[in-house]
């Protein structure tokens, strides 16, 4: 097996090597005085199973281009089977056309991956999961259910709680959490009622009284969360945390947080934590270099993935 680390999440490779025991195979990513990408892999892979590690997330399309150049430089180096471990997998939200002449770039990034010489892809809470079908390899889509799971259970111990999606879209996500945990579910309902007013947020499900647990798979700038934590505690709600898997955090996000009726925001270093992230009181990360690791594990082996969230 050979690990592989990108420039995109460095420490997250790092902890996901440790947790293996295996040392990340020495690379280079250098860039020409006009920015072109250029890789070299400085060990031999001929016959090995490797693993490169990369997010596509900010400045996506740099570390979109570092990940498809540095497959094709393993393909080049005969590398055995090439998996492509993507933690964040940037324009999954572009998995549909939204109007005339829009793209669906979510499929052009999996066909450029798969065009690159990748043999499967393992990545994290798929914005939809039928982008797992845009891909013409394998596809193993974690979640990071039993990260959050645990989390919740011991900081909540005794509470009142109910799983709540801020939206119809995520329903299934927080469904799936809900059971893990034995908690209620709430759905918040976004209409807006004519054109240049505000939208009003319904609450749909008895959250009076309770804490409640947003859950979501990618918070950019807030909006939407804070929004619904303010919908929630008007509604009669004890207290409301966010766990939301992807923290793209743009622009002014993490102050949006700290000043919204949210009491936290749990991420996952999925997407390398920012310094600003790392030192808010509101925002914290955890670590799925275990989940990915023991993904990693089982791919190389051979054994299933299923039965990690069973």
């Amino acid at each position: 097996m050979k690990l592989i680390s990108g420039n995109s999440n460095r420490a997250l490779a790092e902890a996901i090597s440790s947790y293996l025991n295996v040392p990340l195979t020495q690379a280079s990513v250098k860039r020409f005085a006009d920015n072109e990408i250029f890789v070299e892999i400085m060990e031999n892979v001929r016959g090995e199973d490797c693993f490169f590690i990369q997010s596509t997330s900010y400045p996506a399309n740099d570390h979109l281009m570092e990940l498809l150049i540095a497959i094709d430089a393993l393909k080049r180096g005969s590398a055995r089977r090439i998996t492509a471990v993507i933690p964040y997998f940037g324009y999954a939200r572009q998995d549909r056309k939204t109007g005339g002449r829009t793209p669906i770039s979510a499929k052009l990034v999996a066909d450029l991956i798969t065009a690159a010489g990748a043999d499967r892809v393992l990545t994290m809470d798929l914005h939809a999961g039928q982008i797992q079908g845009f891909f013409d390899i394998p596809v193993d889509n974690l979640t990071a259910a039993p990260v959050f799971a645990p989390h919740i259970q011991e900081r909540f111990e005794g509470e009142r709680l109910c799983i709540v999606s801020p939206d119809v879209g995520g329903v299934v996500r927080a469904r799936h959490l809900a059971k893990r945990l034995g908690a209620d579910l709430a759905i918040i309902d976004k209409r807006r009622e004519k054109a240049g007013v505000s939208e009003v947020m319904h609450v749909i499900g008895e959250v009076d009284g309770k804490v409640c647990i947003l859950v979501d798979d990618i918070v950019d700038s807030g909006g939407t969360l804070c929004n619904a934590a303010s919908a929630l505690i008007e509604h009669g709600a004890k207290q409301v945390h966010s766990y939301v898997v992807h923290g793209v955090l743009s622009g002014n996000a993490v102050e949006k947080v700290e000043k919204s009726p949210m009491e936290s925001l749990v991420i996952t270093d999925s997407i390398c934590v920012r310094e600003d992230v790392a030192d808010s009181k509101s925002v914290i990360p955890l670590s799925v270099a275990p989940l990915f690791g023991e993904g990693v594990l089982r791919t190389a082996e051979e054994r299933s993935i299923s039965a990690l969230f069973k």
